[in-house]
């Protein structure tokens, strides 16, 4: 058993079972033995590899989207451009490079900022990020960025915001617990705690015993304070993850260490926790203070905002093997049968905001 697995074991033993979102955050985030406070996950050297490691093409494209939403809400300046939830830094990096090419007014007037809670990843960001650190300020929390118009982009951010999980019982849905079992190792068990019927997805009523639904309160919660700044101020947001765009049911928890998958009770602290994301529960939120959503895949938006051509612009001067390169980066990116389909995008805005383009939902 790993260290935070002997420490989570001893808070067990004490205090009884803990939910599972409790397990994901202290395996995620405790600040001595947490995945994300004690490693680099990111690259082929980490667990996983996320889209702007994979090509700069994927930030490029962003950087433009996030351009053309600041346009439609009519050039505000100031403006503040956020990251959250930035990995290495390399997605800002990209898109630094793209604004700075592609109005070079608006880079000098607007103001860049990433939220960071890990020191370690901080003084990562600093390192990718160069001479060009000195533009962005870095900050804990969406509540101290400053109170101007915000564009806001996530990639990857919500799939580690911890979930609760509930099981269906004999005598009803039951918050789903980690404990210890007869032989003191890690166990899901059934706790003592239902769960209100009206949160139920709608094909729940159908689930077998033992099926399992996902609630993201701290999901919720994150996205109802992003969109309050983007109601009150105007501005945008862009939100890619791995998910699914209507809720149901299903154990989407799952961990991945060494770039494959791993039993999520049996190195904690040492891989990576993730569930699925609800993108109907996120635009929900964002719906109710009053902004407009778009959602599609990452390959349909990709291809949308100029991926074929932006790749076609790369190759024209490069030899046979960059161009080959090229080309797997796109397949990597959009192919559905890679990243294309199983990551979705969630676009919000201002209801008064112009259109921005956006590929249309089938």
């Amino acid at each position: 058993m790993t260290g935070l697995g002997r420490h989570i074991a001893g808070l067990i033993a004490a205090d009884g079972p803990i939910p599972v979102s409790e397990y994901m955050a202290l395996c995620l985030f405790h600040p001595r033995h947490g995945y994300y406070t004690t490693r680099e996950p990111f690259g082929a050297r980490g667990d996983f590899i996320t889209a702007p490691e994979v090509s700069q093409m994927f930030g490029e494209l962003v950087a433009v989207w996030l351009y053309q939403a600041w346009i439609a809400n009519g050039r505000p300046l100031p403006v503040t451009v956020v990251e959250i939830g930035p990995g290495r830094g390399t997605l800002m990096k990209d898109m630094l490079r793209t604004w700075a090419r592609l109005d070079p007014a608006f880079f000098a007037e607007a103001r860049f900022a990433l939220i960071e809670t890990s020191p370690r990843l901080t003084e990562i960001q600093r390192e990718t990020l160069g001479a060009v650190a000195e533009r962005v300020t870095w900050h804990e929390t969406v509540a101290t960025l400053p109170h101007a118009p915000l564009l806001i982009v996530g990639n990857e951010l919500f799939d580690a915001v911890p979930v609760r999980q509930f099981v269906r019982t004999a005598s009803g849905w039951r918050e789903r617990m980690v404990g210890l079992d007869e032989a003191g190792r890690l166990a899901f068990f059934a706790g003592a705690a239902s769960l209100d019927p009206s949160l139920l997805p709608a094909d729940a009523g159908t689930a077998p015993e033992g099926a399992i639904v996902e609630l993201a309160p701290a999901r919720s919660a994150l996205m109802a304070d992003i969109a309050a700044r983007i109601a009150a101020r105007g501005g945008a947001g862009l939100f890619i993850d791995y998910g699914y765009l209507e809720a149901g049911v299903g154990d989407t928890l799952q961990a991945l260490k060494d770039h494959a998958p791993d039993d999520v009770l049996a190195h904690p602290g040492e891989a990576d926790l993730t569930t699925h994301v609800d993108f109907a529960a996120l635009g929900g939120v964002a719906r109710a203070h009053g902004l407009k959503v778009s959602t599609a895949t990452q390959g349909a938006f990709l291809l949308a905002m100029g991926l074929l051509e932006r790749a076609g612009r790369l190759g024209a001067d490069a030899d046979e093997a960059a161009r080959q390169a090229i080309t797997a980066q796109v397949e990597r990116l959009a192919a559905p049968d890679q990243m294309g389909d199983l990551f979705k995008v969630l676009a919000v805005l201002p209801k008064d905001a112009a259109d921005v383009p956006f590929p249309a939902r089938d």
